[in-house]
């Protein structure tokens, strides 16, 4: 399908998985080995997000693809080598053998890995549901501490060492950046307040969906860490956030707390990440936790699947807040399993998050 333009067009935004928050906290470091790259990662991504909007405003509207809906993905990987020019030196396409870089390999697996759940589980060939080519380029910047989608492809960077390492560890996080092009070519959510938090928590579930299918866990074995394995070694903490528990990733004297509120009752009003949408999606992403696992089994057979019928229903408005989202999460269960215990286990999830599921 088209992107959702909701009458004022597509919007396709730049979208990192390491929130402006975090990055400012470490740019006020005394130490200037952590202080250093933080604060050139903020420079060249909000150069890059000014970039993005300038390119959006002037794209033209997506041509579908002739043919057949390819049933296989269509990976090209390229290599900046420490600098900034996209999308770099092509080193990988699509069918050929591992190079000798992980990187490379590692985010070829990933973009693999995506698209074979959104096929398998969903009908739905790549982000666009037509097939479209997956391109990811590696080694961004120096030292620079993200990865992001950016409304065409995926870049990662190779981390500081100090706090982050490698993007490319992570396939949760490769999944959550490819799931923004997903809901840009889908419910088209506005990046801002809870319209914004709704957009990074669906990249959140779908990452988490996409780590839980490579892996063959079950909701019940998942660990609902989102960048689990990012994180250096001297920081205190297990990931970027968590699903299960938001506001528990990390605990750490430079990083600071995990932010994230665990219950309406501790929503973040802020001026600050577009209306905190990194902060807030934590309630969101503990109502699907709690969905996943009450159902059990295979998180994206039922709990995304409901997840994946909001998205694409082409009901859920591009302004949508949480109540929107989740009185239509309240009806997809019910539309695809009928009166059954899928619809009871989504009205009891965001009931304990606090959001209204009635009118």
């Amino acid at each position: 399908m088209h992107p959702r333009t909701n009458g004022d067009g597509p919007h396709p935004v730049f979208c990192t998985i390491v929130p402006p928050h975090v990055l400012d906290k470490l740019s006020h470091s005394g130490d200037a080995r952590l202080a250093g790259p933080a604060r050139r990662t903020l420079e060249a991504d909000a150069l890059r997000r000014d970039r993005r909007r300038l390119t959006a405003l002037a794209a033209a509207p997506a041509t579908p693809t002739a043919g057949a809906v390819p049933a296989k993905p269509h990976r090209t990987l390229y290599d900046c080598e420490n600098g900034t020019s996209l999308p770099g030196t092509k080193v990988r396409d699509e069918g050929d053998k591992p190079t000798s870089d992980a990187s490379v390999n590692r985010a070829y697996a990933g973009l693999g890995a995506t698209f074979e759940l959104l096929l398998s589980a969903y009908g739905r060939s790549s982000i666009d549901g037509k097939g479209l080519p997956l391109i990811g380029s590696v080694h961004y910047g120096h030292e620079y501490n993200n990865a992001f989608f950016d409304g065409e492809q995926m870049v990662f960077g190779d981390g500081d060492g100090e706090i982050f390492l490698d993007f490319t560890y992570a396939i949760d996080v490769i999944a959550h950046e490819l799931a923004h092009g997903l809901t840009q070519y889908t419910a088209n959510l506005r990046y801002e307040g809870q319209s914004g938090a709704l957009n990074e928590s669906v990249s959140d579930v779908f990452g988490s969906l996409v780590k839980q299918f490579s892996l063959g866990q079950s909701a019940e074995q998942a660990d609902w860490l989102i960048g689990a394995g990012l994180l250096a070694p001297r920081v205190s903490g297990d990931a970027l956030r968590s699903m299960k528990a938001p506001g528990t990733a990390y605990d750490d004297d430079v990083l600071g707390k995990d932010p994230q509120p665990a219950s309406m009752e501790d929503y973040v009003e802020t001026e600050e990440d577009n209306g905190g949408v990194h902060i807030n999606s934590g309630i969101p992403n503990r109502a699907f936790y709690l969905v996943a696992t009450a159902l059990g089994g295979n998180a994206w057979e039922r709990a995304g699947q409901i997840w994946f019928d909001v998205l694409t229903g082409g009901e859920l408005t591009a302004t949508a807040d949480f109540e929107e989202f989740a009185r239509l999460t309240v009806a997809a269960a019910g539309a695809r399993f009928g009166e059954r215990g899928e619809k009871e286990a989504v009205l009891k999830a965001w009931s304990e998050v606090g959001v209204r599921t009635a009118e």
